[in-house]
């Protein structure tokens, strides 16, 4: 995915992990030497693992960072759904046993948040820190509907009949002029999506509903949304951090839904206090400034 802004130059490992149900997914690690902290970074609905790629090569200088295709997109399995929240955490917490991570930081993006969500929740031993961005505990009342109806035009018209749709939702108008190249290959990975596994993947969302966890998660938490956003929009962030204890809130100004794409070093540096955080609780020492926007 060609970034908006430069990055570090850290050679990515690519590979292969099998989940408890046989299904393949495709990941890349970036890493520089032992005794780093740890992140996974999860993408939203129908993009891949390119997504996170400028965000991770900012945080790679400082931690170990993975990058993966969830199931039904990019280079991973396509099983049949029905696909959960839950398959989709479980699937996580498989590849992590792969790679013999334990505990991580875990973050995502619009359908990848609702994942790390799910993580910290489900596995709340293996998690130090979680980030929600441009992401929502639940879609509202409508959801089903909605989500539906998307997956249907989808299934009918093809997937090129969403993209006008999509692209005004994913960046500002001034990003969208001036970053062509991140803009089309955003509009190339979601044009490849599996028609099937986009289908089950919306019918997961439109029933996703994490509200009721959000009480209980005491993990440091950082919730960031972009100050246009209309996917997610501010409220429902709002929803997050007001629900989750003791976690911190940004709006990333002249944003809107993916914004690790669009403002990928504001978005890194928010992620950066998770580690950042971990360091100033056993005293150890602090990974310092490593970003600057």
């Amino acid at each position: 995915m060609p970034s908006a802004s430069a990055s570090h130059t850290i050679t990515p490992q690519n590979g292969r992990a099998t989940c408890r149900d046989g299904t393949q997914l495709a990941y890349v690690t970036r890493s520089t030497g032992p005794n780093r902290p740890r992140v996974a970074l999860v993408h939203s609905l129908a993009m891949d693992v390119n997504f996170w790629a400028p965000v991770a090569e900012l945080l790679a200088p400082v931690m170990d960072v993975l990058t993966y295709d969830c199931r039904g997109h990019g280079a991973s399995g396509k099983p049949a759904g029905p696909y959960t929240n839950a398959l989709f955490v479980n699937d996580l917490s498989d590849l992590l046993d792969h790679l013999g991570w334990d505990k991580i930081h875990v973050a995502g993006a619009s359908m990848g948040g609702s994942v790390a969500l799910g993580f910290a929740a489900n596995y709340p031993e293996r998690t130090l820190g979680l980030g929600l961005i441009d992401t929502t505990a639940w879609y509202g009342a409508e959801a089903p509907k909605n989500w539906s109806e998307r997956a249907a035009k989808a299934r009918v018209e093809g997937m090129q009949a969403l993209v006008g749709f999509q692209q005004t939702r994913w960046f500002c108008d001034d990003f969208r002029a001036q970053h062509p190249a991140v803009l089309a290959q955003c509009i190339d990975i979601f044009l490849r999506s599996d028609i099937d596994a986009f289908e089950t993947t919306c019918e997961m969302l439109g029933t996703y509903d994490l509200r009721p966890v959000l009480p209980g998660l005491s993990v440091k938490t950082v919730v960031a949304v972009g100050e246009e956003d209309y996917a997610t929009p501010i409220a429902m962030a709002e929803v997050l951090h007001q629900g989750i204890r003791g976690s911190s809130f940004d709006i990333i100004r002249n944003a809107r839904h993916l914004t690790p794409l669009e403002c990928p070093q504001k978005v890194a540096a928010i992620l950066l206090r998770l580690p950042q955080a971990a360091c100033a609780d056993v005293g150890t020492k602090p990974l310092g400034d490593a970003i600057a926007v």
